[in-house]
């Protein structure tokens, strides 16, 4: 009579354990198979492409859906389904009239004078979307193939935030995101203002971006850190291409699991009709060539508390309500403005990604990339300048920044770098 186990025969027994390991196997192969992973795909952009009204192709190759206002990706949030849509902010910040903000995008000729000149985005040279609609950059499929998981598809990297003075730099570039950047910190602040030079950045890799942008900050620097974020990027990995885009970012867990870019999550309520985020934005300012550049401010609103973004003075485009924050909820403890890379180290040397318009601070205007007329919002809702301006990069042999402050620009700062080169490896 054969060896028995547990009453089995163990050849039984060894007979069930291979059926169930062919069994584990199989399922493991059908969860992990292309065709369950486009069905998941599928599903995601069936939640972030809402049904549209009119459909508009770019010239750059996008989609902008006109989604119905009340349909955006927004209302997705559990806390939300009841809202009421703030239709416009109870008050703007003091002082944003009379020249102050500029407009919307202006050329600036060699002398450094503003003059006014309309804001374009490529989608606008094919049509506008209706009254009561929003524009909404469509996902594609390979958008999402493109990300390391749908779970992180429209997400930062944890850590991917300017630390300045931080005791350990090199705690810092382990994320392998490097800035170049100004900021304020030591009181509440309510928003922040600032006019910013668009350029097209050279990427190296897929995997690595450029952007310029204001940081609404909260919150220490570790699990429970609030930002609010605006300006422009190129990122390959994300839209597929290397346009200069507009864009917005935001989280309340230092990019842990909550927030995203643009509408790619509920969390921002968009009103306006006729700026896209994420869409691209032209034209860019040429090296040695004309400068174009954009203005955006972010504040927050002291009746309801919600965080409000206006691009330029006519484009107020929507905000995020202050429920989705805990620091923030109140206010801001910190304010950056500037630049920021990945370096990936493609080949185990620095990347030659580059940061604005790729050129160091000293080249000044025409040649750098600047944000002009910076301004913080204080606690009596006005428009003022910033104290005790810091600088910080983590490297400045491969991205720099320089402060300056005049009649004309107000507090500014060139900013930027080519990353690899003969001091930067």
């Amino acid at each position: 009579m054969g060896f028995k186990l547990g009453g089995l025969p163990f050849f039984f027994f060894f007979f069930l354990l291979w059926i169930w390991v062919l069994f584990s196997v199989a399922s493991a192969a059908r969860f992990h198979s292309p065709s369950r992973q486009k069905f998941q795909v599928q599903k995601h952009l069936k939640r972030l492409n809402k049904p549209s009204v009119k459909t508009i192709q770019s010239p750059d190759g996008d989609s902008i859906d006109c989604i119905p206002i009340k349909h955006q990706p927004a209302f997705d949030h559990p806390f939300l389904k009841n809202h009421t849509i703030q239709t416009r902010p109870n008050y703007h910040p003091e002082g944003l009239g009379s020249g102050l903000f500029g407009d919307s995008k202006v050329k600036v000729n060699s002398k450094a004078e503003p003059r006014s000149n309309p804001i374009t985005q490529l989608w606008h040279a094919n049509g506008k979307c209706p009254e009561g609609t929003i524009p909404v950059r469509r996902t594609k499929e390979d958008d999402v193939l493109r990300a390391s998981s749908i779970k992180r598809y429209g997400r930062k990297k944890h850590r991917s935030i300017a630390k300045p003075r931080s005791p350990d730099p090199d705690l810092v570039n382990e994320s392998g995101h490097q800035h170049a950047i100004a900021y304020v910190e030591g009181d509440k602040y309510y928003g922040a203002k600032a006019t910013i030079n668009v350029w097209e950045p050279r990427i190296q890799q897929p995997n690595e971006f450029s952007l310029s942008q204001i940081w609404i900050l909260g919150g220490s620097f570790g699990e429970d850190l609030n930002s609010i974020e605006a300006g422009w990027q190129v990122s390959p990995d994300l839209y597929g291409d290397n346009n200069t885009r507009l864009f917005t970012y935001w989280t309340s867990d230092a990019y842990q699991a909550t927030g995203c870019y643009n509408l790619l999550c509920s969390g921002f309520i968009q009103i306006n009709s006729e700026i896209a985020m994420g869409a691209s934005i032209s034209p860019v300012s040429g090296f040695r060539s004309s400068q174009y550049d954009i203005s955006i401010l972010v504040w927050k609103d002291p009746k309801e508390g919600n965080w409000w973004m206006q691009f330029g003075n006519d484009y107020v485009l929507g905000y995020w309500p202050s429920f989705l924050f805990s620091y923030l909820a109140d206010s801001a403890s910190m304010i950056e403005w500037g630049g920021e890379v990945v370096n990936s180290e493609p080949d185990g040397q620095h990347t030659s990604t580059q940061m604005g318009s790729g050129r160091f601070p000293e080249e000044g205007f025409g040649k750098a990339s600047y944000f002009r007329n910076i301004q913080v919002v204080d606690e009596s809702n006005n428009l003022k300048a910033p104290k005790d301006i810091g600088t910080f990069t983590e490297q400045s042999s491969c991205y720099d920044v320089q402060t300056g402050n005049n009649g004309d620009w107000g507090h500014y700062f060139y900013y930027g770098g080519p990353g690899k080169n003969a001091k930067c490896a």
